[in-house]
C-alpha cells in the first residue's frame, strides 16, 4: 500500500488550507533512516494570531456551542468509524514519522477509536440539566445547573503518541462544543494533519478546528498568553509544562498539563517470576521507552532480585529491533538525533554515579546490524546497583533504559518509600501473588495509575493523570469531561415579588 504522507500546505486556519506567510518550513525526518519524508509549514506569531481569531469569532458567533451534545456526539460517532476506515494508512504514517512498530500504531488507532465512541456516549448526559431540589430552595424558585463550553482550546500535543495524545483531548473538546486549536510536536506532526482532514470528512464545521504546525518556540507564547483563549492543554515535558502554567497564570486560563514521570515497578518475592520478567520488560521497553507512564524503576526484593534482573537482561538482549514497517521488529528507534544524544548521556552519568550496566548503553553494532546503522537506534538497557540520589534514577530519562533498586526481604515500608520517592506521579506497577498485599500497596502509591500483575493498559472509562509533578486535572473518564466544561447555575424565581431591602425604594 503506498503511503499517503501530507503534502504542504499544512495549516488549517480560518476554514482553509494554507502556508505560511514567511515561506518557512521544516523537514519531518523518518526516525528509522534518517530520511526527510516531507516538509511542512513551520507557523510563526502571525499565524497562530489569525488562528485564535478566527477561533475567537467562530466560538462567539456560530451556533456550534450551542448545539446539544447529542448533535455533536453524532459527529464523534462518525469520526471514529472514518479513523477505523483510514487505519492502514493512518497507521504507517504514524510509524514513519514515530518510528513505533505498526502494531503499536494501530493499537494507537484502535483505542483513540474507543475514546471518540465512550465520549459520544458520555457526553450526551451533559444535554440533561440537573434540578436542584430541597428544604433550602424556595418552593417558587426554579434552581438548574447547566454546562456549556469552555471556549477556545488550544491543544498541544508530544512526540511519542501523536495520534493518542490529540484524540484524548479532542474527543472530549469537540464533544462539549468548544473550538479548537491544534499544536502537534514539530517533530511528529503528520498524522495530526490526516486527522484534521478526517475531521473534516466527518462534518465538524471548518472553523472548529485549527492546525498550526510548528515548534513551541514559534508559536506557544502567543497562544498561551492571548486573552482570546480559554483553555490550554498540554501533554509534554516538565520544563515546558512549567512556562505554560506561568504563562496561563497571566490570564487566569484553564490549564491542564501532563507531564511525564518516573514509574516504580514494585516487584516482591512471591510473584510469578516468568511473569514478572514479562511484565518489567513491557514495561519498560515498548516504544523504546518513549512512554511518559514507562516502568523505568524496577524496585525489587532482595531475595528475588539477582533471579529476576538476569531474567530480564537475557530477554532483553533478544529484543529485536528495526523498521517499525517490519512485522518482525518488536522495537524501534528513538524519535531523533537529538533525543538519541540525551538518552546516550544518561547512561554515561549512570556509570558516572556507579551504577552498572548489565546489558545494552549503546548503539547497536554497525558491522553486526547494518540495516541500523542510519537511525537513531539505542540498545535496551539494564542498569543495576541504583540508588535515590543517582540522576539516573530521579530524572526521566524517557528511553530504554531500566534502573534496579532493591528493598530488604519483607519490608514493605521500604518498598513503598523507595516507590513514592520521586517528585513525580504518573504510573507505577505491583507485582505479587498475594492479592491483599498488592491491593494495599496499589493504594499506598502516590500515583495516577496503579498496574496490579499487569503494565500499561487503560480503557477510557477511567481517569488518567499524575500526582506532584506529573501535572494537574485529568483525562479520559467523566473528569476528562468536565475539563473542557463550565457549570452554570441558573436561580428562576418564578414569582417574583419586592426584595424590600433597601427601605427608601420607591413604586415606579
Amino acid at each position: 500500500m503506498a503511503v499517503d504522507i501530507p503534502q504542504r500546505p499544512t495549516l488549517f486556519i480560518d476554514g482553509e488550507w494554507t502556508s505560511t506567510l514567511s515561506g518557512k518550513t521544516r523537514p519531518t525526518i523518518n526516525p528509522y533512516d534518517a530520511q526527510v519524508l516531507t516538509e511542512v509549514d513551520e507557523a510563526g506569531p502571525e499565524e497562530a494570531e489569525r488562528a485564535i481569531a478566527s477561533a475567537r469569532k467562530f466560538f462567539d458567533t456560530s451556533d456550534w456551542s450551542r448545539q446539544s451534545c447529542k448533535q455533536r456526539c453524532a459527529l464523534l460517532s462518525r469520526y471514529a468509524d472514518l479513523l477505523q476506515e483510514h487505519k492502514p494508512k493512518l497507521a504507517q504514517i504514524e510509524t514513519l514519522d514515530t518510528g513505533k512498530t505498526l502494531k503499536e500504531s494501530e493499537i494507537d488507532i484502535d483505542d483513540v477509536t474507543n475514546v471518540f465512541r465512550f465520549y459520544a456516549m458520555e457526553a450526551c448526559k451533559l444535554d440533561h440539566d440537573k434540578q436542584v431540589t430541597g428544604e433550602l430552595i424556595p418552593e417558587t424558585v426554579r434552581s438548574t445547573v447547566v454546562h456549556e463550553p469552555v471556549g477556545v482550546c488550544v491543544l498541544i500535543t508530544p512526540w511519542n503518541y501523536p495520534i493518542l495524545q490529540l484524540c484524548w483531548k479532542l474527543a472530549p473538546a469537540l464533544a462539549t462544543g468548544n473550538v479548537v486549536i491544534v499544536k502537534p510536536s514539530e517533530v511528529t506532526p503528520l498524522s495530526t494533519i490526516y486527522l484534521v482532514k478526517l475531521l473534516l470528512e466527518a462534518g465538524f464545521p471548518p472553523k472548529s478546528v485549527q492546525l498550526l504546525t510548528a515548534s513551541g518556540a514559534s508559536v506557544g507564547p502567543t497562544l498561551t498568553e492571548s486573552k482570546d483563549v480559554d483553555l490550554v492543554s498540554f501533554t509534554g515535558g516538565l520544563s515546558t509544562g512549567r512556562r505554560i502554567i506561568r504563562s496561563c497564570a497571566e490570564t487566569i486560563k484553564r490549564c491542564t498539563v501532563e507531564l511525564g514521570g518516573k514509574n516504580p515497578n514494585v516487584v516482591f518475592a512471591d510473584c510469578d517470576l516468568d511473569l514478572a520478567v514479562d511484565n518489567v520488560l513491557t514495561a519498560v521497553f515498548t516504544h523504546s521507552g518513549q512512554v511518559c507512564s514507562s516502568g523505568a524503576r524496577l524496585i525489587v526484593e532482595d531475595s528475588i532480585a539477582d533471579r529476576l534482573v538476569a531474567g530480564v537482561v537475557e530477554r532483553a538482549k533478544q529484543i529485536r529491533m528495526g523498521s517499525g514497517l517490519d512485522p518482525e521488529s518488536e522495537t524501534g528507534p528513538l524519535v531523533s538525533a537529538e533525543h538519541l544524544a540525551k538518552v546516550e548521556g544518561y547512561v554515561k552519568l549512570a556509570r558516572e554515579e556507579g551504577g552498572k550496566v548489565l546489558c545494552g548503553g549503546c548503539r547497536p553494532d554497525a558491522k553486526e546490524h547494518p540495516e541500523l546503522a542510519k537511525g537513531y537506534f539505542f540498545l535496551p538497557t539494564v542498569v543495576d546497583r541504583c540508588n535515590r540520589s543517582m540522576r539516573i534514577v530521579q530524572e526521566e530519562t524517557f528511553g530504554p533504559i531500566l534502573t534496579v533498586e532493591r528493598f530488604k526481604d519483607g519490608d514493605e515500608d521500604e518498598a513503598v518509600r523507595l516507590a513514592n520517592d520521586t517528585q513525580y506521579g504518573l504510573a507505577g506497577g505491583v507485582q505479587s501473588k498475594d492479592t491483599t498485599r498488592a491491593e494495599r500497596v496499589a493504594r499506598r502509591l502516590r500515583h495516577g495509575t496503579v498496574w496490579v500483575n499487569t503494565y500499561g493498559a487503560y480503557t477510557p472509562q477511567a481517569e488518567w493523570g499524575g500526582f506532584g509533578m506529573s501535572g494537574n486535572g485529568r483525562e479520559l473518564g467523566s473528569k476528562g469531561l468536565d475539563e473542557y466544561v463550565e457549570t452554570k447555575h441558573i436561580w428562576n424565581e418564578t414569582q417574583p415579588a419586592l426584595m424590600g431591602w433597601f427601605k427608601g425604594a420607591a413604586r415606579m
